[in-house]
């Protein structure tokens, strides 16, 4: 929370995206009793269980609310399901009749158990750590509706912003409003910051990238904090490199992400100094461990260091990623190793 108030820390703030997940043998015991992905995002006490696994074993600096982007679209009356391993299927929305069937306003009520899994994650967790809501970026939400599942290929959104503009907009506008109440709700329930995740924005040309991600960030960060004053917000628009500065330029958030294949001195002159700027240790650097994680580590603290800061990766940790790696980065991070 200090970093993302501006304050330039001796030692950065560590928290690593998707920190609670495959790679830790209690999370993939706690995922066997649960049944399916969706019924453990919504019990309460297993998520919130999941969600402080990392904070035990390694003592990071924050906890991120084990949930998924794609309850947005569910809680808006959207089929959603995951297939073991496959990964997410939703029924797409290819035009305006399958958008006329979603729901004008999300559902909150459904959605109860992931503010509860906040509530009980706020109150066991030590006042020293932070807790890190999110959501996913209306961009990136909407690749998942209109393609009807997760991965890199966003062709079916994209064709649909160009040749159905007007109904790409109106469903734009209503992750906009949706993702704004997920995320006030989130923070009335004790999350301490949000990040906003958009993943398969960076992949857009820039006067697309500006339309639909860029300005419906920036909106969603106004009505979050229309509802919730001074609200902490990170944004991370995965692969923005030169489009950054003009990114951080209109979105009105208190930290940036970097993803990994930028370059991050030049983010840091991209972005006001004021402003903190979170990454991007390599995931597959931290795969491999050794030497080439300690390096990784380094180079980071030294792109960013002197700023306000927060040590992360560049993505998501890997469901390879051997946990004592990820208890080394912290070490490194921290001085000790």
């Amino acid at each position: 929370m200090r970093a993302l108030s501006g304050e330039t820390l001796p030692v950065p703030p560590i928290w690593l995206m998707r920190q609670a997940g495959r790679y830790l043998p209690e999370y993939r015991e706690l995922r066997a009793k649960a049944g399916g992905f969706l019924d453990l995002c919504y019990a309460p006490e297993m998520a919130t269980e999941v969600t402080l696994q990392p904070i035990r074993r390694f003592d990071l600096d924050a906890a991120i609310l084990f949930s998924d982007i794609l309850v947005v679209p569910h809680a808006l009356g959207q089929e959603v399901r995951f297939v073991e391993g496959e990964g997410p299927r939703l029924d797409p929305v290819t035009g305006l009749a399958e958008f006329g069937r979603l729901k004008d306003a999300i559902d909150l009520d459904m959605l109860a158990p992931v503010y509860e899994t906040v509530s009980r994650v706020r109150k066991e967790l030590s006042r020293e750590k932070a807790l890190i809501g999110f959501c996913g970026a209306p961009y990136t939400v909407a690749t998942y509706m209109v393609g009807g599942r997760g991965g890199e290929e966003q062709a079916p959104a994209r064709l649909l912003a160009y040749r159905e503009p007007d109904v790409f907009a109106e469903l734009i506008e209503r992750l906009v409003t949706a993702s704004a109440a997920h995320l006030v709700a989130q923070l009335k329930a004790g999350a301490d910051a949000v990040q906003i995740f958009d993943s398969w924005a960076g992949d857009l040309p820039p006067g697309e990238f500006a339309r639909w991600s860029t300005r419906p960030i920036a909106e969603l960060c106004e009505r979050v904090r229309a509802e919730v004053p001074g609200a902490k917000i990170i944004a991370f628009a995965r692969g923005a490199g030169a489009k950054l500065a003009d990114f951080a330029g209109v979105v009105p958030a208190d930290g940036f992400g970097v993803a990994t294949s930028e370059d991050l001195r030049v983010a840091r002159s991209a972005v006001y100094a004021s402003r903190a700027l979170q990454g991007a240790v390599d995931p597959i650097a931290l795969v491999a461990g050794g030497a080439a994680l300690d390096r990784a580590v380094d180079d980071a603290l030294a792109a960013l260091g002197g700023h306000p800061m927060i040590l992360n990766l560049g993505h998501g940790v890997r469901q390879e990623t051997p946990p004592e790696h990820v208890a080394q980065l912290v070490k490194r991070a921290r001085g000790k190793g």
